[in-house]
């Protein structure tokens, strides 16, 4: 869920907002579209998953390629800003595998089919998914500490949740399932149940059965996002001057949504929500509480 600013297909980082501080802004900069080139390979156009693995195992190589001062043929525009930010601010090359990793997870399961067996293993995902990125931001921000880490990585494992909570209309027909199969079976339920399809006037029984059961599991899952969010919430003070006001925005634009969420009934297979400008007052006020 991007904050601000220049919006593109990698959804978990906040980039180009006037918050940033200009020092740091080429170094985000930097990161966001090295993510956003291999998210755009996992994810965009038509290549088959054979491909697309290859060329992010190929974006891996050149990673390590560029960072011992060998200039990669491939992707020419991306390696030179991005050395110059881990140089600089002492960034972990291993969290940017980490994002490739997750990539690479995303092809496989969207060929395969696979369905996350439970939350510990979605969250799993998240770690290398989503995580990275609050990491990285705290070594931009020089913020270290255990405590640190920890609500960090519990805000990104939200923002990536509250995403998939958000677009389960968008994911299922793409073949990205992201609803746990545990809790699947505790409510009765399987994946195809939420294939919303209402132009059919013969499902109109079947969904009325399935309301309650699907309404009550995306709601378990919501509650579980937002109080992984207000775990993390405190390390808005943590982070100085503009950076702690950016994440205000990020914690509060993220529980905006799951308040939309609640808002449908819990509904988000059939009605996808966001955040618009109307939201904008009530987001401000909230950051400025915090």
């Amino acid at each position: 869920m991007p904050l601000g600013g220049e919006v593109g297909h990698y959804e978990n980082f906040p980039v180009a907002s006037w918050l940033c501080p200009a020092s740091l802004r080429p170094a985000v900069t930097a990161i966001y579209h090295f993510a956003r080139t291999a998210d755009d390979i996992a994810d965009e156009g038509q290549a088959e998953p054979a491909t697309r693995l290859a060329d992010l195992a190929a974006i891996g190589a050149c990673l390590d390629q560029a960072l011992v001062g060998t200039p990669p043929q491939r992707w020419p525009g991306l390696w030179a800003p991005l050395v110059e930010a881990v140089q600089r601010h002492t960034l972990d090359p291993a969290l940017l595998h980490d994002l490739l990793s997750a990539f690479a997870q995303d092809v496989r399961h969207t060929a395969s089919g696979h369905i996350y067996a439970d939350l510990p293993e979605l969250l799993d995902y998240c770690r290398r998914s989503a995580n990275p990125i609050g990491r990285l931001l705290l070594q931009l921000y020089r913020v270290t500490g255990d405590d640190a880490l920890r609500q960090s990585d519990a805000v990104c494992s939200a923002l990536q949740l509250i995403n998939f909570w958000q677009d389960i209309g968008r994911d299922l027909p793409q073949g990205r399932c992201y609803l746990p199969q545990d809790l699947l079976s505790q409510h009765g339920l399987s994946v195809d149940d939420f294939h919303h399809r209402p132009e059919h006037s013969n499902h109109t029984e079947r969904e009325a059965r399935l309301d309650a059961p699907r309404r009550a599991l995306v709601q378990a899952l919501c509650t579980h996002a937002r109080t992984l969010m207000l775990e993390g919430a405190p390390l808005v003070h943590r982070l100085p001057g503009r950076g702690g006001w950016e994440l205000r925005a990020v914690v509060q634009g993220g529980l905006r949504v799951l308040d939309h969420i609640a808002a449908i009934d819990h509904r988000s297979w059939a009605t996808r929500v966001t955040v618009g400008r109307l939201d904008l007052p009530l987001v401000v006020w909230r950051c400025l509480r915090m």
